[in-house]
This record gives structure tokens, C-alpha cells and sequence, in this order.
């Protein structure tokens, strides 16, 4: 900024009573100086731009998600029921949340595509209701293993018809003793088969070969039957090379 200094000049002249002209006398006055103004001091104003949080790399091909936190490459959707199921991320689990009956939600995990895989998890149901897990999951369908509260088990072949709606197919529907409230599931999708697993026993092996989905994604399912709430908690999920 320009300074600007302010400087008055001024000469007086007095004069005598007429007659007598005394010496002539200058007197200089000079003015104080006004004050140097100071500069402006420039002040830099910054606008925050929100930004997102950058999306992480997705995990490798072969992985264990322990659900310590949230994934952006778990995408939830429903299928049927009255309400939406809550899902939170809590004592390193993911925990859904279903308050109507006959509720269905799937999660499917995007981040690669697979031919043959094996799929496990460890979960708990808190009341009756289901758990599972899918392999294959593409636009054609998938497949899909569930166990159930009272002791059931079934493997299904599914279908998206349009948002919210799915179709199932029963591929085989049975009892086995190895189920418990708190159990670890396999899906093993090998070739044109599909092999079912609770705790570490086989419990079914079927051909897929006239369904042919050939590969595709894999996810995690959760549901309730008749009754309301259900609440079921995923521990992991690991996805292996075999």
C-alpha cells in the first residue's frame, strides 16, 4: 500500500500600528507530521473443499475379512420383508439386524470374480432365523448355502427377477445334526459341484451341471423365517484357493 505523508507549510505575517513599520518578522510554523499509516496486513482465507475418504485396496484374491471395520466392497440389498435389516460393524463383527418375519438380506462381496472357491464363515443366530453363503453370484444367478435355527440346512439356486424380488430354486433341503446356534459354514463351489460343509463335516455334494453358472462373486446371507427380530453376527469370512 502507498504511504502518503501529510506536511503543512504555513508563513505568518503580522503587522505593526500604522506609523511605525517594525523589521518584518517570518515566523515558520511547521505542523506535526500525521502518522505514517501502516501497510494492511494481507490475510489469507482458505474454503475447505469436503473431500471423501479415498476408497482403500481392495483386499487380495484369496482373504479373511474379521469385520474389524467397515468394507466398501460389501454391497447389502434385500429381498422381501417389511423392513430394511440394520447392519453395524461392533465388537470386530458384522452384525445384522432383521425386526420383520420372512426377511431376507444377501451381501455380496465385489471385489473379484471366482470359478471355482471355497467360501466359510463363522456366525451366530440370537432367535430362529438363517445364515449362509454364496458363490457365483453374477447376473445369471448363484448359488447359495443356508443353515437354519431348528437344524436345517439348504442349498438353492437363485435368481434376481427386479429389485427386491428373488427367486429361489431348491437344490436339496435336509436336517443335519452338526448345525448349532453358533456354527462354521463352507460353500465349496469346485467344477459342477457344489459342496456344503458345517463345522468342518461335509454334509452334501450336489451337481450343478444344467444350472452353469460358470463364475462370479461371492457373499454372506442373513434372514428370518416367521418369527421377528433376528439378529445374527458374522465373525469372519474367509475366502480360499481350493
Amino acid at each position: 500500500m502507498k504511504k502518503y505523508i501529510f506536511i503543512g507549510l504555513s508563513i505568518l505575517i503580522t503587522a505593526c500600528n500604522i506609523g511605525v513599520q517594525p523589521p518584518a518578522t517570518e515566523t515558520i510554523s511547521t505542523e506535526t507530521p500525521l502518522p505514517t499509516p501502516l501497510p494492511a496486513t494481507a490475510t489469507e482465507t482458505f474454503v475447505l473443499t469436503p473431500t471423501s475418504a479415498p476408497t482403500p485396496e481392495p483386499p487380495p484374491l484369496y482373504f479373511t475379512d474379521e469385520f474389524t471395520s467397515a468394507s466398501p466392497y460389501w454391497t447389502f440389498s434385500q429381498t422381501g420383508g417389511l423392513n430394511t435389516p440394520i447392519t453395524s460393524y461392533e465388537n470386530d463383527s458384522l452384525r445384522i439386524d432383521i425386526s420383520s418375519p420372512d426377511t431376507w438380506m444377501i451381501a455380496i462381496h465385489n471385489a473379484h470374480t471366482y470359478n471355482n472357491v471355497f467360501i466359510k464363515t463363522k456366525a451366530n443366530i440370537t432367535s430362529t432365523g438363517s445364515f449362509g453363503l454364496i458363490c457365483r453370484y453374477n447376473e445369471n444367478g448363484w448359488y447359495e448355502f443356508n443353515i437354519y435355527s431348528d437344524g436345517t440346512y439348504n442349498l438353492l439356486y437363485g435368481q434376481q427377477l427386479t429389485e427386491g424380488v428373488a427367486r429361489y430354486i431348491p437344490l436339496s433341503t435336509e436336517f443335519s445334526g452338526h448345525i448349532t446356534p453358533s456354527s462354521e459354514i463352507g460353500l465349496h463351489c469346485q467344477d459342477n459341484f457344489l459342496l456344503a460343509y458345517v463345522n468342518n463335516n461335509l454334509v452334501r455334494r450336489i451337481d450343478v451341471t444344467n444350472y452353469g453358472l460358470g463364475e462370479g462373486q461371492i457373499g454372506i446371507t442373513a434372514s428370518s423365517v416367521s418369527e421377528s427380530p433376528v439378529s445374527i453376527n458374522f465373525e469372519w469370512v474367509q475366502v480360499i484357493n481350493e
